[in-house]
C-alpha cells in the first residue's frame, strides 16, 4: 500500500441541500383569515408538487420539518440529480408568496456519498500486485470497473428516500488536519482500520436510526453533513454520545451544529401556522 494513492475511493448519487428558515411570525399575525388561507393553500400546492420528483429512473424529494430551538422555525430536506436541478428548487420556492414570510438562516449544500475503504485496500492491493502503474490507463480502467460495481450494487443507498421517521437530527462534521493531529496523514490502513470499528457502532442502532452521509467537501464549509433519522430523537443522543468514545470521533472529528427537527407533513401546514403540528 506504499505506493497507493492515500484518497479511498467514493461513489456518490442524490444531490442533498438542506434549508432552514426562520418564520416572520409578526408579519403573518397582521395578515386577515382570508390572506392567511389563500397564502398557506399556494404553498401547501406548491411544496406538494416539489415533494416527489422523478429523474432519471430514480426518485427525489423534498420534505418539511418544525425546527426547535432559536436555529429557525422550519427545516426543508431537499434530494435531487444535481446542483442545477437543486437551484430549480430554491428559486420555485422564491415564487411563493409564502415565501416573503420566511428568512434563510442557514444551507447546507452535499452529495450522498459512500466511502469504500475496503474495496479501495482490495482494489489497490491488487493493482500493485499485477505492477500496474497508479493512474495508468489500465489502472483507471480498473478503478472505473470498481466504482460501476460498486454503485449498481449499492443504489438504494445513493438514492435513498427521506426516512418516515418522526424526527431528524442534522449536523456537519470535519476530520482534523491540525499540525499534530491529521486524518489525512494517517496511513490508508489505518484510517481503514478505524473506520470500520467506527461502523459498528452505527450498525447496532440500525434498527432505530437511518442515517444519510453526505460529502461537502469543496460544495460547502464542512466535510461531510450527517442526517439522522428516528421516532425517539432520545436515540440521537446515545448514537453520537457511544461513538465520541470510538477512536476516529474522540481522536479526529469536529463537529458542527445539530439541528433537530420534527417531521411535518405538507397538509399539516396551516396546522403549524395556527400554532399547532
Amino acid at each position: 500500500m506504499a505506493d497507493s494513492p492515500a484518497v479511498p475511493l467514493t461513489i456518490e448519487g442524490s444531490y442533498m441541500l438542506h434549508q432552514i428558515f426562520r418564520f416572520n411570525w409578526k408579519a403573518w399575525r397582521a395578515l386577515s383569515a382570508a390572506e392567511h388561507t389563500r397564502i398557506t393553500s399556494a404553498a401547501t400546492k406548491a411544496l406538494n408538487d416539489l415533494a416527489q420528483i422523478s429523474d432519471g429512473g430514480h426518485t427525489y424529494q423534498s420534505a418539511l420539518f418544525s425546527q426547535l430551538g432559536q436555529k429557525g422555525d422550519l427545516m426543508l430536506i431537499h434530494t435531487r440529480s444535481s446542483v442545477e436541478a437543486l437551484n430549480v428548487v430554491e428559486l420555485q420556492l422564491a415564487q411563493m408568496e409564502f415565501y416573503d414570510y420566511l428568512e434563510l438562516s442557514y444551507s447546507y449544500l452535499s452529495i450522498v456519498e459512500l466511502g469504500l475503504y475496503e474495496s479501495s485496500a482490495k482494489t489497490y492491493n491488487g493493482l500493485a500486485a499485477m505492477d500496474v502503474a497508479a493512474h495508468s490507463p489500465e489502472w483507471k480502467a480498473s478503478i472505473k470497473d470498481t466504482l460501476d460495481r460498486q454503485a449498481t450494487a449499492m443504489a438504494s443507498r445513493l438514492y435513498p428516500a427521506i426516512p418516515e421517521a418522526k424526527y431528524v437530527c442534522f449536523y456537519p462534521m470535519d476530520r482534523k488536519r491540525g499540525e499534530d493531529v491529521n486524518w489525512y496523514m494517517v496511513p490508508m490502513a489505518e484510517r481503514q482500520r478505524m473506520m470500520h470499528e467506527h461502523g459498528m457502532i452505527g450498525r447496532r442502532y440500525a434498527d432505530e436510526v437511518r442515517q444519510i452521509i453526505s460529502g461537502s467537501i469543496g460544495l460547502d464549509d464542512w466535510e461531510w453533513g450527517v442526517d439522522l433519522f428516528a421516532n425517539d430523537p432520545v436515540v440521537f443522543k446515545k448514537l453520537i454520545y457511544e461513538m465520541r468514545f470510538d477512536e476516529v470521533s474522540a481522536k479526529y472529528a469536529l463537529f458542527g451544529t445539530f439541528n433537530v427537527g420534527i417531521r411535518l407533513s405538507i397538509e399539516k401546514l396551516e396546522s403549524w401556522l395556527s400554532g399547532s403540528i
